[in-house]
């Protein structure tokens, strides 16, 4: 696995800031939360995966370049 540059986790970081709401869109693991479960990001390693605590109780990271969530925004 290459790791992502040091610019591309701090974009990474910026666009999912602590607090940000977001939905499961795919994750690729038997573990998964299943696709639509919500959570809440608390962080971004320095793999640029988006660490998430889901509503679920799963505490699963997004992994950068495999998985996929979308944000939620407010309305």
């Amino acid at each position: 696995m290459r790791f992502p540059s040091k610019e591309i986790v701090e974009q990474v970081r910026s666009q999912y800031p602590v607090g940000t709401r977001v939905e499961l869109v795919q994750m690729d693991d038997v573990q998964a939360p299943p696709n639509g479960t919500k959570g809440t990001v608390w962080g971004v390693d320095d793999t640029a995966s988006i660490m998430v605590r889901w509503d679920n109780g799963s505490s699963l990271n997004i992994v950068y370049g495999e998985d996929k969530c979308r944000i939620i925004h407010k309305e």
